[in-house]
């Protein structure tokens, strides 16, 4: 089935990964209070394999590239979000910057075929750039400079997994995510052990509750598990451009239940970097798709 509109029940599917994606940065600063980064993102990789990996097949795709995708999105990517979520960077402002990966992945695309860039890509950039740099001047109290700087470094390892993603010729994506978190746990633990030390990972896996192990869960089956199948699952039964532009509301949900759940603020110079952030992206997302269909209908 191929259509350029969601049904009303597919369209609600997609809200709802949109809102778990979304409310997910609050969820991990709550979870944070209880487990130290670089354990929360290995526990969260942990429950994604097991033990699902004992259900799902492994996908027929080259052990390097699960390996560099797994050290990718656990390592760089949840590894260095949650090190600067806990005090270098606010959730809202953390969903916000990570979209950025967007036009990063468009950056290394292009780089690896050659592609030229096109104006509105350029403008788009300039829209994001623009966002960015407004955050970068208003750092200090809830975020830091270094802070933005790692979530900054956190999306570029999103991308960079995008591109592994796009090179590995994975049908079931959702075997893909939960395989390769095979590689993401491990180092994980190191780096946990080594940098955050052992009497820490111990204090706080004995007296974490039920609560603390919602957070986990909320990571591992929630954003992963539930998120990746059902986000899967549309892209594979719709076209791309139909789905994708939905993404353009994670940021939204993300600065709005941190407000909201956590009292984040939200002062003028936010929602204007916001706009300039989420504008960077409708201009990347649906300005070609504009032109394609101002083309047929010419």
């Amino acid at each position: 089935m191929s259509t350029a509109t969601l049904p009303l029940r597919h369209a609600l599917l997609a809200l709802a990964v949109v809102a778990v994606w979304g409310i997910n940065f609050v969820v991990a600063r709550h979870g944070l209070d209880q487990f130290p980064p670089f354990l929360f993102a290995a526990l969260r990789f942990t429950f994604a394999l097991l033990p699902a990996a004992f259900f799902l097949r492994r996908p027929h795709v080259r052990w390097g590239n699960m390996v560099a995708y797994g050290l990718l999105i656990g390592t760089g990517q949840f590894g260095l979000l949650y090190f600067a979520m806990r005090g270098l960077i606010s959730p809202g402002l953390a969903s916000l910057v990570m979209q950025v990966q967007v036009f990063f992945t468009i950056g290394l695309a292009m780089l690896l075929t050659g592609e030229r860039v096109r104006p509105y890509q350029f403008a788009a950039l300039l829209l994001g750039a623009a966002g960015i740099a407004v955050i970068a001047a208003n750092t200090g109290g809830e975020t830091t400079v270094l802070g933005l700087a790692i979530t900054l470094l956190a999306a570029l390892s999103w991308a960079c997994g995008n591109i592994a993603v796009m090179r590995s010729g994975a049908n079931d994506i959702l075997g893909y995510v939960v395989w390769a978190s095979l590689f993401s746990a491990p180092p994980l633990y190191v780096l946990s052990f080594v940098l955050e030390g052992w009497p820490a990972m111990r204090d706080s896996l004995a007296t974490a509750g039920a609560a603390a192990w919602g957070t986990v869960a909320y990571q591992s089956f929630g954003n992963t598990l539930f998120g990746y199948a059902a986000w899967g699952w549309l892209l594979r039964r719709y076209p791309s451009a139909t789905v994708s532009p939905m993404a353009l509301l994670i940021p939204v949900v993300g600065m709005g239940s941190a407000a909201l759940l956590l009292g984040e603020s939200l002062p003028a110079w936010k929602l204007g970097a916001a706009g300039l952030v989420i504008g960077g992206l409708v201009v990347s997302l649906l300005w070609p798709r504009w032109r394609a269909r101002q083309a047929r209908h010419a």
